[in-house]
């Protein structure tokens, strides 16, 4: 049976060499595409309705048929986002929709606005002002027509915005960080506190700030340790750590049994965190660790202070109302949590959280109180950066200078 295809097609759909649009670029010549104009608008920063708009134009304008250059592609594109998108430097803008390469350790990397705002969140800064550093240097290498930029270049573009937009603080900040990106001692930030105070949350958006791709919780450690840990032989384990009493001998009792129960399992875990330190020292990585059972002085973190940049933090929540709304929040969007559970035995993890604050006192381990989320992130990101800068100055102009 014959196919027949639609008009301007061989048949199957595809279409003919007739009424395909050829960009040349340099001697190549490829097809026209829509979705890939899109994701290239896209991915320096202009809107998916606007690159749609825009593509749309041009393949209207561009016909069904012949070739066309890149450049007046782009020429095509200007007129359709320029003004609004790139303003008073539409005019150089060609160069910017061709590319920029960004060079260093004998390789180029395209520039990218979205790598550039990522390693800027270091600085403590909100994502939104990162990306608009970085729209800013953009903006001003195509200001200068630059079409290949060395990486060193970028650094210090960087982190002249920073100073001049932030104050040299938050430009020293994104500098220490990238200062410690040291591949033979990583660093190990250590969040802990009781049930519900928002640490793994916290952990989670702190590490991607950082560029940190490892995030851990203690509750995974303990879950592993239920599987080869009989009820019998680690009681306390096999509980949450606001009822872990409940799984204590009377003889193993002290003057407070929720805190002994609680004290009891995460000892118990422990074991299990410094296994996880040790395998990270080993492969050199980077990583943030959550939860209920990094206590301060369980674990002897000494032992990492010549392999590893060490940073412990007790995230606590110091208002007692704030404590029941996270838990009524995780009803609602965790409910096979047993959120219930919480609820019940505030009194227990009030108690727990007390605990914490005594022993971070004790331990001299900074307290961080989680009342504003947003803010919280900024001040750990902020206290890991400066902790790094006090554990070991920094040379600004030599790593600026860095390859």
């Amino acid at each position: 049976m014959e196919r027949v295809g639609k008009p301007g097609t061989d048949g199957s759909g595809t279409k003919t060499g007739k009424d395909r649009v050829w960009v040349e670029d340099a001697g190549v010549r490829r097809p026209f595409m829509r979705g890939i104009l899109i994701h290239s608008l896209m991915s320096r920063g202009i809107s998916y309705e606007s690159a749609e708009r825009a593509a749309n134009a041009v393949r209207s304008q561009i016909g069904k048929g012949g070739t066309v250059s890149r450049n007046e592609i782009a020429k095509l594109v200007l007129e359709e986002v320029g003004s609004d998108v790139y303003g008073e430097v539409a005019p150089a803008a060609p160069a910017l929709l061709q590319g920029i390469s960004v060079q260093g350790h004998g390789t180029a990397l395209p520039f990218s606005k979205g790598a550039l705002s990522q390693s800027l969140l270091a600085a403590a800064i909100e994502p939104n002002d990162a990306f608009d550093v970085a729209r800013e240097i953009e903006l001003e290498l195509v200001r200068q027509g630059v079409r290949h930029v060395d990486r060193r270049d970028v650094r210090r573009l960087a982190y002249d915005a920073l100073k001049q937009r932030f104050g040299p603080k938050t430009a020293d900040r994104y500098l220490a960080w990238r200062w410690h990106q040291d591949p033979d001692r990583p660093v190990f930030l250590l969040l802990g506190g009781a049930a519900g105070v928002g640490k793994t949350s916290l952990a989670v958006e702190v590490a991607h700030r950082l560029g940190i791709s490892r995030v851990l919780s203690t509750d995974s450690i303990r879950q592993v340790m239920r599987l080869t840990l009989s009820p019998d032989l680690s009681p306390t384990i096999h509980a949450s750590s606001f009822d872990a009493y409940r799984r204590l001998s009377s003889a193993m009792e002290g003057d407070d049994p929720v805190i002994d129960g609680f004290m009891t399992q995460a000892s118990v875990v422990s074991v299990g965190v410094r296994a996880i330190l040790d395998r990270a020292v080993a492969e050199t990585t980077s990583l943030v660790l959550d939860g209920v059972s990094i206590v301060p002085g369980i674990v002897d973190l000494k032992r990492y202070r010549d392999v590893a940049h060490v940073i412990p933090l007790v995230v606590a929540t110091l208002e007692t109302d704030a404590f029941q709304q996270r838990f009524a929040t995780r009803g609602t969007h965790q409910e096979r949590r047993g959120t219930h559970r919480y609820v019940e035995n505030v009194e227990n993890i009030l108690k727990i959280q007390e605990h914490f604050l005594e022993l971070a006192e004790r331990y001299n381990v900074p307290i961080v109180d989680n009342a504003s989320f947003d803010a919280t992130v900024l001040l750990v990101v902020r206290h890991v950066v400066e902790a790094l800068r006090r554990e070991e100055e920094f040379d600004a102009s030599e790593l600026l200078a860095r390859s």
